[in-house]
């Protein structure tokens, strides 16, 4: 689910008999819940819309998700393959990883 920016992955609990979300890509802990699937579109938007205006009254810029950076840790001998490759290439460790990722998901969606 998408709205003003924002995503979602909801998932079903069978337990609780209730689908549930969190906006994903943002450090702050964003939920919502609903017991149909409208219930569920209504209170993402309003999950939204509350996170949106709680940061406006305080004065507070929102999260941006997805903003391009992220932290891995992987083992030093991956650590070190990658950053050879990188200067032997010419590359950034960066340039190396998203090409790396470009083309896992380009087989994966085949």
């Amino acid at each position: 689910m998408e709205y003003k920016g924002y995503y979602s992955n909801p998932r079903y609990s069978a337990e609780d008999d209730i689908f549930w979300g969190k906006l994903e890509g943002i450090e702050d802990s964003i939920s919502f819940e609903g017991t149909t699937v409208d219930c569920l579109k209504s209170s993402f938007i309003e999950a939204v819309e509350d996170y949106l205006d709680t940061c406006k009254r305080n004065n507070m810029n929102p999260k941006i998700p997805f903003r391009g950076h992220f932290e891995i840790d992987i083992t030093p001998e991956i650590h070190k393959r990658v950053a050879l490759f990188a200067s032997e290439n010419e590359m950034s460790l960066n340039q190396v990883i998203e090409k790396a990722l470009k083309g896992y998901f380009t087989v994966a969606e085949n």
